[in-house]
């Protein structure tokens, strides 16, 4: 029987199964006009099916709004726990999806972590500041961000979506690597949503972003949960490959390609060139896909003849397996 996109990743998570061929998917923020209800339902479905990638990822846009009155550490336990009336246009467009999609396909909701969200809430570097001048009360403020995200995990789960690519920051080189702080103030927030999203759905990314910076160590990752890592293969000084990222987590790899490389501004032929490239290193159970989100001015024909690339290519020995 001939797998749809459904089965295909999620046979990606059998090593007992065969893979007819390379899954792959890309995915970037839509313009603000495709933020909202239908016109934000439409624009995923039509991204999904004009590059033809293996699942549908759902671009996440109801960012924490800036709360000023948040000045100092001790502010953190004023923070609101935001309901579900605040992510209701994000639960809905997840629902619109799972109808849409959801048998042909996985669907899977973007999820930012605390650390993420309470950026957004002061920025990313009065966030930095409150952590080391007083980290109890921050601490406050970062469980009351995880209890709320938890409403919208949950509500996600109700709607059908089988998974979520959760992404994590704050253990970046600039930021808190190695440090107590990354340990006592990042890590449990984020594992406690990413252990729940774990135990509930058959599909999670996880996703180490180095949005903001690089990492010259990825130790304190390899302990979170999800059935597929993506990652930059750049570490510190060292570049990896696809396979030393998948051996290092011990758990299938998406990725390999740099998203401000040659996607963004190259012909036909050479992104087919660079995918081919990327999979010679590729590990055996993979996901052809980008570092992070692909800036919004690609031209989406790259990232179908990516896709079309991974799809059609077949090892010289062995086949996919």
């Amino acid at each position: 029987m001939r797998m749809n996109k459904r089965d295909v990743m999620l046979s990606l998570l059998d090593a007992e199964k065969e893979l007819p061929f390379i899954p792959a998917g890309f995915f970037l923020h839509f313009d603000p006009q495709y933020h909202q209800g239908q016109a934000a339902i439409d624009k995923h479905l039509e991204f999904f099916h004009y590059t033809r990638m293996d699942f549908v990822k759902i671009q996440y846009e109801t960012v924490f709004p800036l709360r000023e009155e948040i000045r100092k550490p001790e502010d953190w336990l004023k923070m609101p726990k935001y309901g579900l009336d605040f992510y209701q246009n994000q639960v809905d467009i997840a629902t619109g999806l799972v109808q849409a999609a959801g048998k042909e396909a996985l669907v899977i909701q973007t999820l930012y972590s605390p650390f993420m969200c309470a950026g957004h809430t002061v920025g990313d570097d009065v966030l930095l500041r409150h952590l080391h001048e007083n980290p109890e009360p921050v601490k406050r403020g970062l469980e009351i961000i995880t209890e709320s995200l938890r409403i919208f995990v949950r509500a996600c789960i109700d709607a059908g979506v089988d998974g979520f690519y959760h992404s994590t920051q704050g253990g970046e080189t600039s930021r808190l690597e190695g440090s107590a702080l990354f340990a006592e103030c990042v890590k449990p927030f984020d594992l406690a949503l990413m252990n729940e999203i774990n135990e509930k759905c058959p599909f999670n990314i996880l996703h180490v972003c180095d949005y903001v910076d690089g990492y010259r160590d990825l130790t304190p990752f390899l302990d979170y949960p999800g059935d597929v890592v993506n990652c930059s293969l750049k570490l510190g000084d060292q570049r990896l490959s696809g396979q030393q990222v998948s051996e290092l987590f011990q758990r299938p790899f998406m990725g390999g390609i740099e998203r401000l490389g040659t996607i963004k501004q190259a012909t036909a032929g050479q992104v087919e060139q660079m995918v081919k490239s990327v999979l010679l290193t590729a590990p055996e159970r993979f996901i052809l896909g980008a570092d992070c989100t692909i800036p919004s001015t690609v031209d989406w024909n790259n990232l179908r003849v990516a896709i079309r690339t991974a799809h059609a290519y077949r090892p010289k020995k062995g086949g996919l397996k």
